[in-house]
């Protein structure tokens, strides 16, 4: 897999994908959109791949949002006056673009504004003790809006509202994120994606295809009120019922031997 702004890497039904503009501090453009855009397509629909891990390239930063010299330069004047559905800036994260295969998200440094929406869609994150959280909208003028909507589902609204308007005065650390939940484990940076991958390995020894209908059932009832996401989720179950994992994994247990699931594509 080409891409000028990803690493690709596919094995043993993981793919490794990692925002390689590390001078950059991993800052997302709108080349990188695209390639992501791309890159969540291909997973999508390839039947080898089963989860994902996230990261960026280098030690420093994970993501620190949209490049701000692509702002300065005009290259992106308008893109606000852009409908939501149609805006290629916000196609980012496998939720943006409709991939319900699991994703590990491991942060390797600093997350700024636009990198939350990585944090706000993922599945599983751990970050290194150094990972830092914070948003510096307001501080160059612009809105933070999209990003503190998504954190809203998962962390307490004060802290949300700590990010948004203190503009990175301050910063959330690894050990403060953990303790609100928004990350699930803090490790230090030479063992981040070790675990990553190892959290991944065991994922992957599932059906493909459950996993992605129970992240897809799961994550679609946060739109919804209860009653509803249980009807939504019972017609995903039933829609899972017509595949033929639940019975290669009842026959391969009393075979007492791996399950040799198919593979899925959402």
């Amino acid at each position: 897999m080409a891409f000028e702004t990803l690493l690709y890497e596919k094995a043993d039904g993981v793919v490794t994908l990692t925002l390689n503009r590390p001078k950059q501090y991993n800052a997302f453009n709108l080349q990188m959109a695209g390639e992501l855009q791309q890159a969540w397509s291909d997973i999508k629909s390839d039947p080898e791949v089963v989860v994902v891990v996230l990261t960026g390239a280098g030690e420093k930063a994970f993501c620190t949002g949209f490049d701000v010299t692509d702002v300065a330069s005009g290259d992106t004047q308008g893109e606000e006056k852009v409908a939501y559905e149609d805006s290629p800036i916000l196609k980012l994260t496998s939720i943006h673009n409709g991939c319900w295969k699991p994703v590990i998200t491991a942060v390797n440094g600093m997350v700024n504004g636009g990198g939350h929406h990585f944090i706000a869609d993922s599945d599983l994150i751990v970050a290194a003790e150094h990972a830092t959280f914070f948003d510096t909208h307001v501080k160059i003028g612009l809105v933070a809006g999209l990003e503190p909507v998504g954190l809203a589902r998962r962390i307490p609204l004060e802290a949300v509202m700590r990010m948004a308007l203190l503009g990175g005065s301050e910063r959330m650390s690894a050990a403060e994120a953990k303790e609100i939940g928004l990350v699930g484990e803090v490790l230090p940076g030479a063992d981040l994606m070790a675990r990553a991958q190892d959290l991944a390995a065991k994922i992957a020894q599932h059906s493909p295809a459950a996993l992605a209908r129970t992240k897809r059932a799961i994550w679609e009832s946060l739109d919804r009120g209860l009653h509803d996401g249980l009807r939504h989720a019972w017609d995903i179950i039933g829609e899972h019922g017509d595949a033929p994992d639940m019975m290669e994994g009842a026959t391969a247990f009393m075979e007492k031997r791996k399950p040799r699931w198919p593979g899925y594509t959402d």
